[in-house]
């Protein structure tokens, strides 16, 4: 039977082995999976290999930086890269190889080589660039139109950076006075965060695209560490998959961001976008101003073209209506002169005409008067005899006409007396005291009786009349149907 041993024995004997295989640290390429500090300020990692062209994970193993070494190594590294220590990142690193009988196998990391993630950076970039060049969408934002006076702007920023002030200070204290309607969408603009939230504050004012000319992604300046979110493959696509202008002022020091590189227009600072705007409107306003001063201009040469050609046309014209004057005023004094003897020789025959009618018309009128005066003389003799018949017949139709008057204004007259003792009898049937006494009452809204409730409103006050005394009430409620 082989020999038996505890496992505190057997772990003495693996600790014992590599202390004995690793006397020296060795450096080792790695991936960082997990990084965390804890309050004491020692960082804990995980360390991981994946397969060359694939995310299959060979190896694993953890990894401690104590906190005195760590606050050396994380300002070196990260000042060195522009990169922060974070998870994602291939490191290469000089470990001692440890073994621990309680806690198992670990690496203390001792050193890191920063030059080796520049590279490793460098080469993700460059992989980044060119996956999206050979997807056809690096340019993509870059062919869309920006309008010749983009006005309403959508700005994705962090509300309390500098940066995002001095970019609203200088849009809206624009010596031109030029109007910017201007909508912030917040976000983080650095650390493990700002990939995702820039994509949300994207995927916001997508949903109001219509109502923006473009977007501006704007920071306060800042290291490479702070700005490396925006060398990311996700946020770089969707900024080329983006229907409006994206403009960049995210105030890298060094090189553009691969989000710069795929962007519409990109700018150094907010300020610059800011002045790039302002400009880009005040540009528009010069080329009106030109197009003005050419339509004047344009104007004033048409209007000296016109006026020469009607001072030559008026040159020609003067000589061929002088001489159309010259004939119309010759045939005018021959239509003149034949109007004036025809004129003379018309009056002549009115005038004979005239003299001849004026003998007919006095012989005719004297025969005319003597025959009415015939007339007259039989007419008068007729009615003399007529007269004295109409006088004797007209006292008799006197005399019946009075006995018939007098018999109908009797009738008239006791016609008349009977209506006013009817008028009497209904008048005291209908007298409004009596009806009172029989208790009815008359309700009255400003001085007029009330029949109905078109004409009455709520809270009026109204006036009911009995047959003593009066109640003043207000209206509460209104009922348009009678009662039944």
């Amino acid at each position: 039977m082989n020999e038996q041993l505890k496992l505190s024995e057997l772990n003495g004997l693996v600790k014992k082995a590599i202390g004995e295989a690793f006397t020296t640290p060795v450096w080792v390429i790695c991936e960082i999976s997990e990084l965390k500090i804890n309050r004491n300020g020692h960082c804990y990692m995980v360390l991981i290999e994946k397969e060359e062209n694939g995310d299959a994970i060979l190896a694993q193993a953890k990894a401690t930086i104590w906190s005195y070494t760590f606050r050396m190594l994380q300002p070196y590294f990260e000042s060195t890269t522009g990169q922060q220590l974070t998870e994602g990142l291939k490191v290469l690193v000089s470990v001692s190889v440890e073994f621990h009988e309680l806690y198992g196998f670990s690496l203390n990391i001792r050193d890191i080589d920063p030059t080796y993630t520049i590279g490793d950076m460098a080469r993700r970039r460059r992989e980044i660039i060119a996956r999206l060049k050979s997807e056809g969408v690096a340019d993509m934002n870059k062919e869309l139109a920006l309008p010749l006076v983009p006005q309403r702007i959508a700005i994705i920023s962090s509300p309390t950076a500098a940066g995002y002030q001095d970019f609203i200070d200088q849009l809206t204290n624009n010596p031109a006075k030029y109007h910017f309607h201007l909508k912030l969408f917040p976000a983080i603009m650095q650390g493990n965060q700002a990939e995702s939230s820039i994509i949300g504050a994207l995927e916001q004012i997508y949903r109001y695209e219509s109502f923006f000319d473009a977007v501006v992604i704007i920071r306060g300046g800042g290291s490479q560490v702070d700005l490396s979110c925006f060398d990311n493959y996700n946020l770089a696509y969707f900024v080329t998959q983006f229907p409006l202008p994206v403009i960049t002022g995210i105030g890298h020091e060094k090189d553009d961001s691969i989000v710069d590189l795929v962007a519409h227009t990109r700018l150094k600072t907010p300020t610059a976008v800011a002045e790039f705007l302002i400009s880009g409107i005040a540009l528009f306003d010069q080329h009106l101003d030109d197009l003005k001063n050419r339509f004047a201009e344009n104007i004033d040469d048409l209007l000296t073209s016109a006026k020469t050609m009607v001072e030559q046309y008026a040159r020609s014209i003067i000589p061929i209506v002088n001489d159309k004057i010259v004939k119309v005023n010759s045939r005018l004094n021959q239509t003149i002169w034949k109007f004036d003897n025809y004129v003379k020789v018309f009056i002549k025959n009115q005038n004979y005409q005239l003299s001849r009618t004026e003998g007919s018309l006095r012989h005719e009128f004297k025969n005319f008067h003597q025959l009415q005066l015939h007339r007259l003389e039989r007419t008068t003799r007729v009615l003399s005899v007529s007269s004295q018949r109409i006088s004797l017949i007209n006292n008799d139709l006197l005399m019946r006409k009075i006995q018939l008057t007098e018999k109908l204004v009797r009738n008239i007259l006791s016609d008349n007396l009977l209506y006013l003792e009817l008028a009497q009898q209904q008048a005291q049937l209908t007298d409004p005291f009596k009806i009172l006494a029989r208790g009815y009452s008359i309700t009255t809204y400003n001085g007029r009786a009330l029949k109905d409730t078109d004409r009455i409103i709520a809270n009026a006050l109204i006036e009911t009349k009995l047959h003593k005394g009066n109640i003043i009430s207000e209206v509460k409620t209104i009922i348009k149907e009678a009662l039944k």
